[in-house]
């Protein structure tokens, strides 16, 4: 049975910083894809990063380029997202997911997903 636990989220003032931590079990997690979305009140489920098994390939959105940096450490089984610059449009929950073993932006490509954690930017 796979799980994703994500934490890290929080309050924090624009201009700052957090990093997102989601640890996974369940399966061999070196193996697979990761990646990071968001869904804002009222908004669709959004791409917000991925990275390679490997940890060789990182994918962004446009949105957060240049600001957001995923991670992974396979030996801990846990994926990061570090946060700079926040911006209050970047309020929403943070969901990480997991996948097949092609790093892919889809949605519909990744089968199993985290709790969510929530990111509150004030301006």
């Amino acid at each position: 049975q796979v799980q994703l636990v994500e934490s890290g989220g929080g309050l924090v003032q624009a201009g700052g910083s957090l990093r997102l931590s989601c640890a996974a079990s369940g399966r061999t997690f070196r193996n697979y894809a990761m990646g990071w979305f968001r869904q804002a009140p009222g908004k669709e489920r959004e791409f917000v990063a991925a990275i390679r098994w490997s940890g060789g390939s990182l994918y962004y959105a446009d949105s957060v380029k240049g600001r957001f940096t995923i991670s992974r450490d396979n030996a801990k089984n846990t994926v990061y997202l570090q946060m700079k610059s926040l911006k209050p449009e970047d309020t929403a929950v943070y969901y990480c997911a997991t996948g097949g073993v092609v790093t892919t932006t889809e949605i519909r490509e990744y089968d199993y997903w985290g709790q969510g954690t929530q990111v509150t930017v004030s301006s």
